[in-house]
């Protein structure tokens, strides 16, 4: 088992939002994020990133229809480049968001303890309009109205997750770094 990591103390709040092959759901998820995260002036107390929980897109682009999707609601997707999740990555982390539930079980697998399991939600709680519709479905063998109905579903959660983190980062005091 790895030795325990100190958390940073930068004051950045980590968020990986995690799909299957990090191609579809989790980059919309991110780039959406992201985007509340710049329009709401907090670049610098929140950090966004996405992941998989499969390694065989490693690497490449952001599926076509998550890009055209994407920039049909005026996000960029483009400059994604798709990675799996490390274990290792949930102590740098404050919260890892999961598109549904076979993903959430995975990462839950891979938690090494209670603190990892306690960081980990579904993106879906976020959404007072999700009831009872736990999962985001999963658009890649579907149409490119499902695309556009999947990232639907991702801002209308995101904002509510925003909605939730702002209020706390925007008056909590940030740590800055110092030195080289």
């Amino acid at each position: 088992m790895p030795a325990e990591r100190a958390p940073l103390s930068d004051g950045v709040f980590r968020v990986c939002v995690v799909c299957t092959g990090n191609i579809c759901r989790s980059p919309m998820a991110e780039v959406v994020l992201n985007d509340l995260v710049h329009r709401g002036g907090l670049d610098d107390r929140i950090a966004v990133s996405s992941a998989g929980t499969g390694d065989w897109h490693v690497g490449e682009k952001a599926d076509p229809r998550t890009v055209e999707s994407l920039e049909r609601r005026g996000y960029t997707g483009d400059v994604h480049r798709a990675r799996q999740f490390d274990p290792d990555w949930f102590t740098d982390l404050d919260l890892v968001v999961v598109l549904d539930r076979s993903h959430e079980r995975v990462v839950r697998d891979w938690a090494q303890n209670d603190a990892d399991r306690s960081k980990i939600r579904l993106l879906s709680s976020f959404d007072p309009e999700a009831a009872g519709l736990p999962d985001v479905p999963d658009p890649y063998y579907s149409t490119a109205a499902m695309f556009d109905e999947v990232l639907a579903t991702i801002e209308r959660a995101c904002v509510a997750l925003f909605a939730q983190l702002e209020p706390a980062l925007r008056h909590t005091p940030a740590k800055h770094q110092t030195g080289a």
